[in-house]
């Protein structure tokens, strides 16, 4: 897996990533984000919806598109600035999810590097689109894979929460003098937010 720095980066670059999304992988978006609106997980109440069944977390079919630039473009080391997401379909159980980045503008001198998000499904339906402003790494990064990436879709399907978990955790210890030095610069205070009390929010 490669860090790609500014200079490496042109526009048109294109990178993309294919989900499935399962019920496990709503069950561990929801314990880890906390986002137990019953229509993601009873489909007894998603039924009278006008969806009519349980329909994933829009921040879940973000986190593919956060998977595919802190693993792909620009890669390990990158430092999100900012995200906007229109969402403009359901997404349902089953569904095949592609999550797409694309670099739209390089700003070398700040090195600064705009990104078109989107999302579509198996029938090629726009899901999702939105853009992104990211810092890419300072030096280009070499990093090693597991020997079982969760990101080679067609040889391990790994829960989308587990895979956020793991590009933050890369993102962190490639990116954690940058991010410090932010934290440090912030004028506000970081409060931790209160566990929640509920182990399993997926009903059955």
């Amino acid at each position: 897996m490669t860090g790609l720095t500014m200079e490496d980066l042109a526009v048109g670059d294109v990178a993309e990533t294919t989900y499935t999304v399962t019920t496990e992988t709503i069950r561990e978006f929801v314990r880890a984000s906390g986002d137990d609106n019953p229509i993601h997980s009873d489909p007894a109440f998603a039924a009278g919806t006008r969806f009519g069944r349980v329909i994933a977390p829009g921040m879940l079919t973000g986190s593919y598109v956060s998977s595919v630039i802190g693993t792909r473009l620009p890669g390990p080391g990158t430092i999100y600035l900012s995200q906007d997401f229109r969402f403009l379909r359901p997404v349902y159980i089953g569904d095949r999810v592609t999550a797409r980045v694309e670099a739209v503008e390089r700003l070398a001198d700040r090195r600064r590097l705009r990104l078109r998000t989107t999302c579509h499904n198996q029938d090629g339906d726009l899901l999702l689109e939105g853009e992104a402003w990211v810092l890419p790494p300072p030096a280009r990064i070499e990093y090693a894979e597991p020997r079982f990436s969760p990101f080679e879709t067609s040889t391990l399907t790994l829960a989308p929460v587990t895979l956020a978990v793991q590009v933050m955790s890369w993102w962190m210890t490639s990116g954690i003098a940058l991010a410090t030095q932010a934290l440090q610069l912030s004028p506000y205070p970081i409060r931790a937010a209160a566990p929640r009390a509920d182990p399993d929010p997926i009903r059955p």
